[in-house]
């Protein structure tokens, strides 16, 4: 049996809000490397009323907790709370983790960067000056999507299942993302319908291929996109972590293609945080090793 942790008046206290927040795998993910590193932090989970968030920010700052890790419904309803807040987090929408410092607190989105740490422990080159396809048009998609163009993606086309939200929110983040003027590089965003017969020559003809959408999680539901039109070329990105290996990912290894699972994503953007509270890079192994 694992020792237990002492927890004195020393213990430094991270965690998670949401509601609800049973489900949430962080708290076994952040302890386990919290021990594995040595240090006297706590990882607990705080379920949060939709109407408790203002009360909830007031107790944090006044019990002096480090960090907290955000989750439905709650990125949003955080935002009026805080003190600063990332370039990431405020084009996306939504923030994810929260760091609190003399009485201040900073707000981030690290899902952005946990997805291109991900693709590149993959060993998948990220998309510089290439072709996206994004699969879905929900809060990952926007994370996915930001993160892609303020790495220089040539161009991003969006397919949803709706297409106007696929529109609009390519129609959003093109005027938000001013990439030109950020990196000297300008994005491309497109968004289509998933039965626009422009889907297949994209997905073709990408570099990388996304798909953000819950329906991968039923390996029973058909695929979104026909795997014929995937190439050994492409790299194929599931961020749906359960299955780990997703019927998107099993169609793509068929074709030859780089694959990289959901599992990683969740796993950067949990150890992203993990360095923002303690100053410390935490060990990504043992964080993936306490979510199998």
């Amino acid at each position: 049996m694992d020792k237990l942790h002492t927890i004195t008046g020393h213990t430094k206290i991270v965690g998670v809000i949401g509601a609800p927040v049973e489900h949430s795998r962080s708290p076994q993910m952040h302890n386990a490397a919290l021990a594995k590193a040595g240090l006297d932090y706590i990882y607990v989970p705080f379920h949060v009323p939709t109407d408790a968030v203002a009360e909830a920010m007031g107790g944090f700052k006044a019990l002096s907790v480090v960090g907290i890790n955000v989750t439905l419904p709650h990125k949003q309803a955080v935002i009026p709370f805080l003190t600063s807040i990332s370039r990431e987090a405020e084009l996306i929408g939504a923030v994810n983790t929260l760091t609190f410092t003399d009485g201040e607190i900073h707000g981030e989105n690290t899902d952005a960067p946990g997805f291109l740490r991900a693709l590149e422990e993959a060993g998948a080159s990220v998309p510089v000056g290439k072709d996206v396809v994004v699969i879905g048009a929900g809060g990952s998609a926007r994370a996915v999507v930001v993160a892609l163009a303020l790495a220089n993606a040539r161009s991003i086309v969006i397919a949803n299942r709706t297409v106007s939200k696929a529109v609009a929110l390519a129609e959003e983040l093109s005027e938000k993302i001013n990439v030109q003027e950020e990196t000297g590089h300008k994005t491309i965003f497109k968004g289509i319908g998933l039965q626009d017969s422009r889907l297949p020559d994209a997905v073709s003809g990408c570099a990388l291929l996304v798909n953000t959408a819950s329906s991968s999680m039923d390996t029973t539901h058909p695929l979104l996109i026909n795997p014929n039109w995937l190439q050994p070329s492409i790299t194929v990105y599931d961020i749906v972590y359960t299955p780990p290996m997703t019927t998107l990912l099993t169609a793509a290894d068929e074709k030859g293609c780089t694959i990289v699972g959901g599992i990683g994503m969740l796993v950067h953007q949990g150890a992203i945080a993990f360095e923002r509270w303690t100053g410390v890079e935490p060990c990504v192994n043992t964080m993936r090793e306490a979510l199998s």
